[in-house]
């Protein structure tokens, strides 16, 4: 049997040692590609940069049927108002959501990871029907959970502290899902077979196999986990008082009043919005590292 090669798709050229280089034409995107990319973007950007726009006026600026869409002079001074709010508590509100939501992040990457090797790679009477109960958890909606929750830490005497934001969250149905369906495809059996043989444990293989091919995954469980916590306004609105708030929560305290000032509140939105900016830029060029790096075999 022969193969025949289409030379109108595949050109050769040479290569740097003296070789001879494929190369793949009509791989390159065209111009609708780039235009459908852009529309994206552009409605990505949007609710942002009229946040900006609207934080960076006045109090008459959302209400301004001739307003300009270039963005004003005042957002410093708004987002210093904000800051400097007594009933916002913005610096310890801020502390709070760092620090929660990078121990939630932590915590649902560790237990979703063991987790998911667990479920994906060993074998144990009951793992499917334990799994299938752990992902159908998602279907309940969190709002079920609320008044039993509050009870339990009203009676251990959480209520007022981020803890009790802290512990429902140490694990997810989904996070456990997400690990489990890529561990059961990034590592091949005969990859632990072997580590076996060679006479490491189960923990040992965990550790060298299954956390080395699990890092792509983890990490973009660790910004979705992450980027959750810090949103999240349900529950810590609920628990949470106003002395101890979250940033979420903090900010809403900018509407408790008779009269709104939409420009300080889209201010607070937008000084809210940059951490998580600063995460995908400071992490944004590993995850997609580690994400190529995860999608290569060989």
């Amino acid at each position: 049997m022969t193969a025949t090669i289409d030379t109108h798709t595949l050109t050769t050229k040479p290569g740097r040692r003296g070789g001879r280089a494929t190369r793949i034409r009509g791989t390159r995107p065209g111009i609708w590609t780039y235009a459908s990319l852009g529309v994206v973007l552009a409605a990505s950007l949007f609710p942002l940069y009229f946040s900006f726009l609207i934080g960076s006026g006045d109090s008459t600026t959302l209400r301004d049927p001739n307003k300009s869409w270039i963005p004003g002079a005042n957002f410093v001074d708004n987002a210093i108002s904000v800051i400097s709010d007594p009933s916002v508590n913005f610096w310890p509100a801020l502390w709070n959501s760092v620090w929660s939501s990078t121990l939630i992040a932590i915590s649902v990457v560790v237990f979703s990871t063991l987790a998911g090797w667990a479920f994906a790679k060993l074998r144990f009477r009951g793992s499917g029907v334990l799994l299938a109960f752990v992902v159908a958890t998602m279907a309940v909606p969190q709002q079920l959970g609320v008044v039993p929750l509050y009870i339990l830490f009203s009676e251990v005497g959480w209520t007022g502290k981020v803890g009790a934001v802290i512990v429902p969250m140490l694990v997810t149905a989904f996070g456990v899902f997400w690990m489990t369906q890529y561990l059961r495809q990034a590592v091949p059996d005969e990859l632990i077979e072997a580590a076996r043989v060679d006479g490491a444990s189960m923990i040992r293989t965990f550790w060298t196999v299954g956390v080395t091919a699990a890092r792509p995954a983890a990490a973009m469980l660790f910004l979705f986990t992450f980027v959750t916590a810090w949103n999240n306004f349900f529950w810590p609105f609920i628990v949470l008082d106003r002395q101890n708030p979250t940033l979420p929560v903090a900010l809403s305290l900018l509407q408790s009043n008779y009269f709104v000032d939409y420009s300080i509140v889209l201010a607070g939105v937008v000084l809210a919005t940059l951490p998580l900016l600063l995460l995908f830029v400071v992490a944004g060029k590993q995850l997609v590292s580690g994400i190529m790096a995860g999608a290569v075999k060989g």
